[in-house]
């Protein structure tokens, strides 16, 4: 289940008289793991309304590599062929599109899939989205080792009034959760954009004030 739309047919050719400026360009772009949320977060660089990169903590990012589920699955045949698979990672939703005949690459897809994606980022209507390079399945447990990840390089403490708000938003989700049983820490950690060294700091300190409660391992239940 892994396809790689960027052939090496596709790359450019070289003649006698023709730089490689293209393609080495094309291998300069280093594919950021980023969270899709993270995206968002950057600001566009537009030229002639034609997207060139996005601007995040000073990198210019022009390629990304996004691990995500599907949540929806778009295919429209005919003349015009088109298809797109919108991700979410928890912390945001951001579509992979693709044109013409290599719509079929995206066949081994489905909705619920968890999927890693690397590919160019581009801008039409407001609207940024990637076009693929490399699709692969994953597994889910990869969305919680890609925060993991990602989280390393973040600040580990945080400012008084943002961990009143994180401790805020775990009692809620924790109190969503109790009619099924309790909330799984590890959802709890997908579901929320702070590291999950601060978050499992926090839900320590719940079960210590006795706010919360663990009536099994990776549960925990809101108590009051």
């Amino acid at each position: 289940n892994l396809w790689i739309l960027y052939k090496k047919s596709k790359m450019p050719s070289q003649t006698p008289n023709q730089s490689l400026s293209d393609e080495q360009q094309f291998k300069r772009h280093i594919a950021y793991k980023l969270r899709i949320g993270d995206i968002f977060a950057g600001k566009p660089i537009l030229n002639d309304e034609k997207f060139k990169f996005l601007i995040l903590q000073d990198k210019e990012i022009a390629r990304v590599n996004v691990l995500a589920s599907i949540i929806d699955k778009f295919v429209q045949e005919g003349e015009k062929k088109y298809a797109s698979l919108t991700l979410d990672d928890a912390s945001g939703q951001i579509r992979v599109k693709t044109f013409g005949d290599d719509v079929k690459k995206f066949e081994p897809f489905l909705q619920g899939d968890t999927i890693m994606v690397i590919g160019l980022l581009r801008s039409w209507n407001n609207e940024l989205y990637i076009i693929p390079e490399i699709i692969k399945k994953k597994d889910t447990q990869y969305l919680l080792l890609r925060k993991l990840e990602l989280d390393l390089e973040k600040p580990k403490t945080l400012p008084l009034n943002q961990l009143v708000e994180l401790k805020d938003k775990l009692l809620s989700l924790i109190k969503k959760e109790d009619s099924n049983g309790g909330a799984e820490i590890e959802k709890l950690i997908l579901e929320l954009k702070e590291s999950p060294e601060i978050i499992n700091q926090e839900i320590r300190k719940l079960l210590e004030e006795g706010t919360i409660y663990e009536p099994r391992p990776g549960v925990v239940r809101y108590l009051g």
